[in-house]
């Protein structure tokens, strides 16, 4: 083990501890309540979770990806609604800020993210713009030295708290990147959506009416928003399926340790051909999805992200989360059902594993597309 390694591994060891400690007591709070809490978010900032990828000259832990990737497996564990929330901050907004903005943005906005004083949301998706995400109406036009932003976001987590917005828009043919903050005049808030999973990670609507942003607000330079949409989707692809992997991990366990105590016909379930069956498939499909999204993560830490790794992670382990707690339901059969077990909140907050970061049809035109240019290019598989 050398010296990066033992840091990455008290990380995990603080991180499990922090979970237990203040996460876990309030996981099914959360699900039965839609509760978000602030309170814990801002404890994370405080322990340095928040700005784990960002160097700590601005506020961060600089761990990079690997460290994210910690936080979100061990936080989906326990309340996958949380580990969305702190996706969608730490990586979606803070890291995508903090690599494509120019020092004057990160000074303004960086060590408020990473501390947790200021939270943060990613407005991508519209109404009528989910998978084809470059079909966004919104726009920014500029008049004179500033740009005047019209248009909306939707299924935006965090938006019903966050301070802080990286919004894209249109600017003529091409896209650009804002940053937009909730106290800017025309910005506005919709409804908090009822959501069937992820609870208490919040989702709402954001509204630009005539928003006015000077130059400065502007994330990599204007009309290079496309290629940072799709530079941080496989960022997000990579680093989100830590949730669901964390997830699926939970499920297994539930299941094992009630086959153990639950007793049918004179014996334990985990007696049975028949869930033994169960048990070997989910730990061997849990531990494949895990390998994979650490393939995934190498290539992101390298710098060297491809789509085909990117898509593969997220497709894989979102639909072995799903799977396993599924089976998990199945072996704790009636009580699995009840919501005072909590393996039925893992089922219903894996499902969006299949839909958020585009959905799994979406992921498997990406890898299919991506194999053929390889092969077209006399590339085959490594």
């Amino acid at each position: 083990m050398n010296f990066n390694d033992e840091i990455l591994s008290e990380l995990r060891k603080n991180v499990k501890e922090f979970v237990a400690r203040e996460i876990e007591p309030i996981a099914l709070k959360m699900d039965q309540e839609d509760y978000f809490p602030i309170d814990i978010f801002k404890k994370m900032g405080k322990m340095g979770y928040l700005g784990i990828t960002v160097p700590e000259e601005y506020g961060g832990s600089g761990l990079g990806y690997v460290g994210q990737a910690i936080i979100e497996e061990e936080i989906g564990y326990s309340s996958p609604s949380l580990a969305l929330s702190y996706g969608a901050h730490s990586n979606l907004t803070l890291d995508n800020l903090f690599r494509n903005g120019n020092s004057k943005q990160r000074e303004e906005y960086v060590p408020a993210l990473c501390s947790g004083e200021k939270i943060g949301s990613l407005g991508l998706t519209e109404p009528s713009s989910g998978s084809d995400a470059l079909a966004m109406k919104s726009k920014a036009t500029l008049s004179g030295d500033h740009y005047i932003l019209n248009g909306s976001k939707t299924y935006i987590t965090n938006a019903p708290y966050s301070d802080i917005f990286l919004v894209y828009a249109r600017t003529g043919q091409n896209y650009t990147a804002f940053i937009v903050r909730s106290d800017d005049e025309g910005f506005s808030r919709g409804k908090k959506f009822n959501k069937m999973g992820m609870r208490g990670s919040p989702t709402g609507e954001i509204f630009f009416d005539n928003i006015k942003l000077n130059t400065e607000r502007v994330l990599g330079g204007e009309n290079s928003g496309k290629d940072i949409i799709l530079g941080g989707l496989n960022s997000e692809r990579a680093i989100l399926s830590f949730i669901f992997v964390g997830l699926a991990r939970r499920a297994l366990e539930e299941a094992v340790k009630y086959s153990i105590e639950r007793k049918q016909f004179g014996q334990s379930l985990y007696e049975f051909e028949m869930i033994q069956d169960k048990l070997a498939t989910m730990y061997t499909e849990y531990r494949a999805s895990k390998l994979l999204a650490y393939d995934a993560l190498s290539s992101v830490e390298n710098n060297n992200m491809d789509v085909k790794s990117a898509a593969s992670s997220i497709l894989y382990s979102a639909i072995v989360a799903e799977r396993v707690s599924r089976e998990a339901i199945q072996i704790f059969g009636g009580n699995g059902y009840m919501k005072d077990t909590g393996v039925e909140r893992l089922l219903r907050d894996a499902i969006l594993g299949q839909i958020g970061a585009g959905t799994t049809e979406i992921r498997k035109k990406l890898i299919a597309n991506s194999l053929i240019k390889d092969f077209q290019k006399g590339r085959g598989l490594e």
